[in-house]
């Protein structure tokens, strides 16, 4: 059955192309457009489609507070359209926040440039969006993160860093090996390293885990979200300003330190060596992903050996898998978000499937178990 997308934009010109792009693909069906967020939750309601394609910028109401109105009625996976911009970083981010999945930088240029390529790339986005848990409502809108407040005990920390009960979490789904049924907390280690990669859903992923964790987490953080250039300035200043530990895009030469997470700049690879010292690499055209996973883990097996623990969260593909395969062969340890909790449960997935989990846990618990894994 063909995917039903409802298109959003208050620009003929967009909403037509969007639709001839998407009308191509035989597995997808545009059932309707709207021009601006009021019609959008009135069409949303009305046909219930599978995806929605939203533009931020329209008459009468912004595309943010749609998506804020559909997920509360009608839980439905939004692909929010972006300028790559500062602005549009920021605008995007909170659209994220609202409960869009995912993005596209919307680029008129490249549509008339590189028709092929921008209609495989939104086809791609489309169908794997539709497979999302964004119908879930327990998922659907993360509630506002509140400013940082006194580091509670590790065992009343919730689910956004205040002393508030946790709501109740999916039970863990198990890994093949290494893992119990029940993946148990974890033992303590001294790491030298907790390295987190990520892809769609992960910026309210990382925001979920990062503000669970105290000022004096004792291990540095490395975190590699798939995310343009533009914009991991942007996500890396919101996490700071929300985390009780310190956030920054690196820089090469960067330090590693503890209670410091550095964020791999989009369009570059991020690689760390064995004095601490981060470098930043240009981004090779013949990897398909920039900042890349196995890149970044692969460099952190090599200069810390057993030292390191690795978190795999939501995200689409299987970026991760061989940085974490040499990893494992290290002596390292592995986690994946588990597949209730994911928006997509892609690059979790595939650690799973090549038995490579120590443990495998709900959203929701993973920053409480790094503390204790940590502290």
């Amino acid at each position: 059955m063909a995917v039903k997308v409802l298109v959003v934009d208050d620009s003929g010109f967009f909403r037509r192309r969007v639709s001839e792009i998407l009308s191509a693909d035989s597995n997808i069906q545009v059932v309707g457009t709207a021009t601006n967020g009021k019609e959008a939750i009135d069409q949303a309601l009305a046909l219930k489609p599978d995806v929605i394609t939203m533009d931020y910028e329209m008459p009468m109401m912004d595309g943010i507070t749609a998506v804020r109105h559909i997920m509360q009625r009608c839980p439905t996976p939004v692909l929010m359209f972006s300028s790559l911009t500062h602005e549009g970083a920021r605008v995007t981010l909170d659209a994220l926040d609202a409960g869009a999945v995912d993005f596209l930088p919307k680029n008129f240029e490249d549509i008339s440039r590189n028709p092929e390529k921008v209609k495989q790339l939104l086809c791609e986005k489309i169908l794997s969006i539709s497979r999302s848990n964004r119908r879930v409502s327990a998922y659907s809108a993360p509630a506002p993160v509140a400013a940082p407040a006194p580091t509670p005990a590790p065992s009343s920390v919730s689910s956004y860093g205040s002393s508030a009960p946790a709501r109740p979490a999916p039970a863990p789904i198990p890994a093949r090996s290494h893992a119990s049924p029940s993946s148990p907390a974890p033992k303590r280690k001294a790491y030298k390293l907790v390295a987190i990669g990520t892809s769609t859903g992960g910026p309210v992923a990382l925001q979920r885990v990062l503000t669970q964790l105290p000022a004096n987490f004792p291990a540095p953080l490395v975190l590699i979200q798939h995310m343009p250039a533009a914009f991991t300035k942007a996500f890396a200043e919101r996490l700071d300003k929300l985390c009780r530990i310190s956030v920054k895009e690196a820089e090469d030469g960067d330090i590693l330190r503890p209670g410091l997470a550095l964020l791999a700049p989009g369009g570059k690879q991020m690689m760390i060596d064995s004095r601490g010292a981060v470098k930043i690499l240009p981004g090779d055209e013949r990897l398909n992903y920039k900042p890349c996973v196995d890149i970044t883990f692969g460099s952190a097996a090599k200069s810390y050996g057993d030292k390191v623990l690795a978190v795999v969260l939501t995200g689409m593909g299987a970026d991760g898998r061989e940085g974490a395969r040499l990893l494992r062969q290290g002596g390292s340890a592995i986690w994946a978000q588990d597949e209730a909790s994911c928006v997509i449960y892609g690059m979790p997935m595939a650690i799973v499937k090549a038995e490579l989990a120590d443990a495998v846990y709900s959203l929701d618990d993973i920053g409480r178990h790094l503390v204790e894994a940590c502290l």
